[in-house]
């Protein structure tokens, strides 16, 4: 409920009685590029994020606005999309807030030219970039010589201008500030929010010569460092983001800015960014992952203090195994118990239990009349899948989303020029950290699909078809449907 107090339930229930004057009233507002005063009043909820309470900085201010703004900016949206896909103003390296594009697609489509690099014995270092408060500095003013600059209508444009000429109060715990101007910065808890950041800071790796990769306010790059001319394009690319950030009145979190410098024989350059020499980390942890930089042969136990050569190694305790017992030690997430893996890099790990990560064998034999089924009968009962099962049915959708041409490198191993009709290609690797990368992974796999499981236009219509083919149906227990719903199947 916004400042209006009306619900949007309330409208949804009005929704024959009040759509036509709705309308009416949006096409006028529109074409007159004027925005209600209440439409640009929000009530801030200061959401805490992570650190200390008592420092303010740590909270992530939510704009509460009116449910009617809200359907306006959607249908705004929705034209304004159109338009910036047609125009190519949002590029490829951009993976938050865009359509098709998430914190996996992200991470596979960057880690799998990486890790290439790194099974070759390439030294490779990567950057790691966090620009500060970024959705709160964005300047009224720039923002909206970027809308005309990229093309959108005037009266689009004059619309969010007005629109972002807004007042806010702060609300904590039933008490209310003053009502003050707003200078920069887009709402967040807003619709139109997100994509204008994305325009915002479109132009952010203009002429930049490494690649490249972003979500959000989080930007990481990589270059090939063997030689000195690729420190130094590193560099230069570093120097180009200082200025662009300067020039947009922004400023990089120096202290979350890290170097982390991969494969064995690494010289580990210096960087700086502006006038400061960015920090050398021995682990950074990305889209919840910890991904190390020093490379070693597989078959090392984690604990031992050989396993600090290994890439991508985060394993916190010895006997993890992967499956046909090699202790090969493996990129771990953070967020899951120690040897559950992201589900991009890696087989189930095992220990000397079993396997890590199979929550459901211990929740299934809580329940009165399944103690004594095995592991796999009570899947098959409550029409659950396996978590081997789950990682492929995700390996699988990844491959056909295709993130950012991952499948598309002419001349890489292990890649295809596009997945309508075509097949993977093996490739041979000497690292766990490559041989058990997703999009490697994946590809017995993907070879076994018919052809019109790679003819299907949509991702939606892919997932459904994966229960014909295969991949995407519990088994039955006797010939009869199992109950429940299958995890995976969302």
């Amino acid at each position: 409920m916004g400042l209006n107090e009306i619900h949007l339930h309330v409208l949804k229930e009005l929704v024959d009685e009040v759509a036509k004057p709705l309308s009416v009233i949006f096409e006028k507002l529109w074409q007159s590029g004027e925005v209600p005063t209440d439409w640009k009043r929000g009530n801030i909820t200061p959401i805490f994020n992570k650190g200390k309470k008592e420092d303010l900085g740590n909270y992530r201010p939510v704009s509460l606005t009116c449910v009617p703004s809200k359907i306006m900016e959607q249908i705004l949206l929705e034209t304004m999309l159109r338009h910036m896909e047609n125009k190519e103003v949002i590029g490829d390296s951009q993976h938050g807030f865009t359509k098709g594009k998430s914190c996996l697609t992200n991470f596979v489509a960057f880690y799998d030219r990486v890790t290439v690099l790194v099974d070759r014995g390439r030294a490779t270092d990567v950057i790691y970039l966090d620009l500060c408060k970024a959705f709160d500095t964005v300047l009224h003013n720039i923002l909206v010589s970027e809308l005309e600059r990229d093309g959108f209508d005037g009266w689009t444009t004059r619309w969010i201008r007005s629109w972002l000429d807004a007042t806010q109060s702060v609300a904590v715990s039933g008490s209310t500030s003053k009502w003050r101007t707003v200078t920069s910065g887009v709402p967040q808890g807003s619709v139109l929010g997100p994509a204008l950041f994305n325009i915002f800071v479109s132009n952010m790796n203009s002429g930049i010569e490494c690649p490249l990769s972003r979500f959000a306010n989080n930007t990481k790059l990589y270059g090939v460092v063997d030689m000195r001319e690729g420190r130094d394009a590193v560099q230069r690319d570093l120097d180009r983001l200082e200025r662009w950030v300067r020039a947009n009145l922004m400023k990089f979190n120096k202290a979350k800015c890290k170097v982390l410098h991969m494969a064995q024989g690494n010289p580990k350059h210096n960087y700086r960014l502006g006038g400061e020499w960015i920090e050398s980390s021995p682990e950074e942890k990305d889209s919840r992952v910890l991904v190390d930089g020093v490379q070693h042969e597989p078959s090392v136990c984690a604990c031992s203090p050989e396993s600090q050569l290994y890439p991508g190694l985060h394993q916190k305790r010895c006997d993890q195994q992967v499956e046909g017992g090699d202790p090969a030690p493996l990129l771990c997430s953070c967020e899951t118990p120690p040897g559950v893996l992201h589900p991009a890099l890696g087989s189930p790990v095992q220990d000397r239990h079993g396997a890590v990560g199979e929550s459901p064998e211990e929740a299934t034999k809580m329940i009165r009349g399944m103690e004594h089924l095995s592991y796999e009968d009570r899947l098959r009962e409550f029409g659950l899948f396996s978590l081997e099962k789950r990682r492929l049915q995700g390996d699988l959708r990844a491959a056909f989303q295709n993130p950012e041409g991952a499948y598309k490198k002419a001349g890489e191993e292990n890649v295809v020029t596009g997945h309508n009709g075509f097949k993977l290609k093996e490739g041979r690797f000497k690292l766990d950290i490559r041989k058990k990368f997703s999009t490697v992974r994946v590809v017995r796999h993907w070879n076994r699909l018919p052809r019109e499981a790679m003819d299907v236009p949509s991702l939606e219509l892919f997932v459904q078809g994966q229960v014909g083919w295969g991949f995407g149906q519990p088994d039955l227990v006797k010939g009869v449907p199992a109950h429940g719903r299958g995890v995976g199947t969302r």
